[in-house]
């Protein structure tokens, strides 16, 4: 699941609406909604995500959210170290064969070191 598919889903739960239902509002299918939540799709559309903030009502911040959400969503994610050092393949090629089995806090401190990083 992505965290757009995990947020959309916990919109529609909390109003109370099947996918069935939110898929006819927004004119897609029940399939590819759940396909988004379960995060067998790629990003959703710029539109798409738009009739979504519209749909649910989404105020200012929390449709900015969704639109960070959606962007940082993609479950088929291509890094390019074309250029880069030997180091930075080896990391990338080595994250894409583990990042199935780290746990939750072990993301966290990834991100946590690479969000410091980026900071200095």
């Amino acid at each position: 699941m992505t965290p757009f598919g995990a947020r959309l889903r916990r919109l529609r739960r909390d109003k109370g609406v099947t996918q069935k239902e939110m898929a006819a509002a927004l004119g897609v299918s029940a399939a590819y909604l759940s396909a988004l939540e379960h995060g067998r799709r790629g990003v959703p559309s710029w539109p798409l995500v738009q009739k979504i903030i519209g749909y649910f009502n989404v105020i200012w911040d929390d449709a900015e959210e969704l639109q960070r959400l959606a962007a940082a969503s993609d479950p088929r994610v291509v890094v390019d170290t074309a250029g880069l050092s030997p180091e930075a393949t080896r990391f990338a090629n080595r994250i894409a064969a583990e990042i199935g089995r780290l746990d939750q806090g072990t993301i966290a401190r990834l991100e946590a070191i690479i969000d410091e990083d980026r900071r200095r």
